[in-house]
């Protein structure tokens, strides 16, 4: 059988959360074997299993070690590949588990959000000529010492497009529970349309702003590696979104979505030397923590003194706030802020590149809506700013409105 002939299928947790769901998503793989492909599915944990464990564990510690907590959480999606392997099983068809160990899934050593090196293929090809579906723990992986390992949260996306791109996948099919990529949140903007298909870079940007159909990270690979994703419901037969390639036709469409991100906190230092390598040491120590940065903004102000302000995820506040006392020891500084939480509303398109004044029609429409805006960052082809958590949600209805997204594109 030719190795373009082969399918790899994620079913998120919604998708596998109770027996009938699981063998729903059986019953899907085994129609994709039939059809003459061969069929890796990538799964994970059942319904809010991972949420419970964190939980559980935050019971027994308040500061769970990150290595137990990896240890601890790769124990849903163990449940859930094996209940699919059984159920794949029981309509007559071969299938086996394996975790990410078992599959050669190697990793970097930093603990609850991992990242791929390699994928040791040889063990997945072996089972797929024998005929077998293959059922891969999502989310997972273990380190160049054998030790387990997560990806983070919402990862089993990477895992899925990573084994699409190792093994030369048709497509990598994102089964959810909604039926694509919307303009928004469809359950915070209920005129949200949905996207027929969209580019890698403006879905990189959405899922990294907060839309958390699909994971940055498997966006990343699709795209290094051209993997066809297609995001689609585990509840029905209609095509969903493909994520693929930029075309010609995108450039027109100057707004393709909106995202919100909440659960952020803000760290500024005030009073830097404004002077070369202040900022790469300042990153330098914030990377050796492991601290995934979002949002940077620098400015000097009349003393010629340095502020410096970043943003990161709630899972990180912790460290971030060690981190930033070191900081503020190392430099001298009188003081460190940290503004938690804060939120960001984000619009993102193409089209941005050659239209103008989406910044003024989007900081227009926030103040309309008495949404104040504190911090502004821009890319090429997105806009975001950093506002208040409790303006969130009317910030991004009213930036998807004055945008039209609700309208299919002329």
């Amino acid at each position: 059988m030719s190795v373009m002939s082969l399918v790899v299928m994620k079913f998120g947790g919604t998708s596998v959360a109770n027996a009938e769901l699981i063998h729903r998503a059986a019953r899907r793989a085994v129609k994709a074997k039939l059809s003459g492909k061969q069929v890796v599915m990538v799964v994970s944990a059942m319904g809010k299993t991972t949420d419970t464990l964190i939980s559980l564990a935050r019971q027994v510690s308040e500061q769970p070690p990150r290595r137990e907590l990896d240890m601890l959480l790769t124990t849903g999606e163990q449940v859930s590949i094996s209940l699919m392997a059984m159920a794949v099983n029981s309509l007559g068809h071969e299938a086996i588990s394996l975790t990410g160990g078992q599959i050669g899934l190697i990793t970097d050593p930093v603990h609850t959000k991992a990242r791929i090196q390699k994928i040791e293929g040889e063990r997945l090809r072996s089972e797929l000529e024998r005929g077998r579906i293959v059922i891969v723990a999502g989310f997972q992986g273990v380190d160049e010492s054998g030790e387990i390992t997560t990806l983070g949260r919402g990862a089993s996306d990477t895992t899925a497009a990573a084994l699409a791109a190792v093994l030369d996948a048709e497509v990598c099919e994102i089964y959810t529970d909604v039926d694509g990529v919307y303009t928004a949140d469809p359950r915070v903007e209920p005129e949200a349309r949905k996207i027929d298909s969209i580019s890698y870079d403006e879905m990189l940007e959405l899922a990294s702003q907060g839309a958390s159909v699909m994971h940055s990270r498997a966006i990343e690979f699709g795209k290094k590696y051209d993997v066809a994703l297609h995001v689609r419901s585990s509840f029905s037969e209609s095509a969903g979104t493909m994520i693929t390639h930029e075309v010609e036709q995108m450039e027109h469409i100057v707004v393709s979505g909106v995202a919100v991100k909440k659960d952020m906190a803000q760290f500024v230092l005030p009073g830097l030397p404004n002077e070369p390598g202040v900022a790469a040491g300042i990153f330098a120590d914030v990377a050796a923590h492991g601290v995934a940065v979002d949002d940077i903004i620098q400015t000097v102000d009349e003393s010629g003194r340095a502020s410096t302000s970043f943003t990161v995820e709630h899972s990180d506040l912790s460290e971030c706030k060690l981190l930033v006392e070191e900081l503020r020891q190392k430099f001298g500084l009188e003081q460190v802020l940290c503004n938690n939480p804060v939120a960001k509303v984000s619009v993102v398109g193409v089209g941005m590149r050659s239209h103008t004044g989406v910044a003024e029609k989007m900081f227009k429409a926030l103040a309309e809506s008495r949404v104040n805006i504190n911090a502004i960052t821009t890319s090429e082809i997105k806009i975001s700013c950093i506002i208040d958590p409790a303006d969130a949600d009317k910030a991004l209805r009213s930036v998807h409105a004055v945008f039209e997204l609700d309208q299919e594109p002329s």
